[in-house]
C-alpha cells in the first residue's frame, strides 16, 4: 500500500467526473445555520455524498460569500441550492412532492441514525447550532434521528453531524 499523490487523486477524480455521478434522492434543509463556515462545510460534504439539492432557510447565509467559499472549495457552485426565508413552506412543498422529512434532532421519538433506513426521496433537516431544529418544523417531520454521544457534550457540530447522517443515507438510498 502507498499513499496516492495529489496528482493521482486529481486524475482519479477527473475520471470519475467523466462517468455518471451518482446523485441520490436526498435534499437538505439548513434552517437558521449561523456559521457560514458550517454552511460551506455542508456544501462540500453534500457534493461528496451526491446530495441533489440544499435549501438554505431562515438566517442561513448563501452564496456568493467568501466565508462559504473558503470551506466549500467550489462545491457551492456544483450542488444545486435555493434560498427561502420560510423553512415551513419548503418542507410543506417537499412533503407534497413525496419527500420523507427526517430531522437530525433529539426528540422523544428519535432513533439512532444507523438504525434508520430512509426511503427516498428524503429531506434531511438540520437546525441551528444552539437551538437545533425549531419546534415549528418538528410537527412537519416524519421521523427524527440522532447520533449517540458517549462524552460530556450532548451534540456534535452541525457540519460533522450532517456528514455522518448524509453518508449513511447515501449508502441506504444507493442500495435501494
Amino acid at each position: 500500500m502507498r499513499k496516492l499523490t495529489h496528482k493521482e487523486i486529481v486524475a482519479r477524480q477527473d475520471e470519475l467526473q467523466k462517468k455518471s455521478v451518482t446523485i441520490v434522492p436526498l435534499t437538505v434543509v439548513l434552517n437558521n445555520i449561523r456559521s457560514l463556515h458550517n454552511v460551506g462545510s455542508i456544501f462540500r460534504t453534500a457534493d461528496g455524498a451526491g446530495v441533489e439539492k440544499i435549501w438554505l432557510c431562515g438566517i442561513t447565509g448563501y452564496p456568493p460569500d467568501s466565508q462559504i467559499t473558503k470551506t466549500a472549495l467550489g462545491a457551492e457552485s456544483r450542488v444545486k441550492w435555493n434560498h427561502s426565508y420560510d423553512a415551513k413552506e419548503v418542507l410543506r412543498d417537499l412533503k407534497k412532492q413525496g419527500y420523507q422529512i427526517v430531522l437530525v434532532e433529539q426528540t422523544d421519538k428519535s432513533i439512532s441514525y444507523h438504525e434508520f433506513i430512509p426511503k427516498g426521496p428524503v429531506c434531511l433537516v438540520m437546525g441551528n447550532e444552539i437551538e437545533g431544529v425549531s419546534e415549528e418544523l418538528v410537527g412537519l417531520s416524519d421521523a427524527s434521528v440522532e447520533i449517540e454521544m458517549a462524552g460530556l457534550k450532548n451534540s456534535l457540530n452541525v457540519g460533522i453531524a450532517f456528514g455522518i447522517v448524509a453518508y449513511h443515507f447515501r449508502n441506504c438510498l444507493k442500495s435501494s
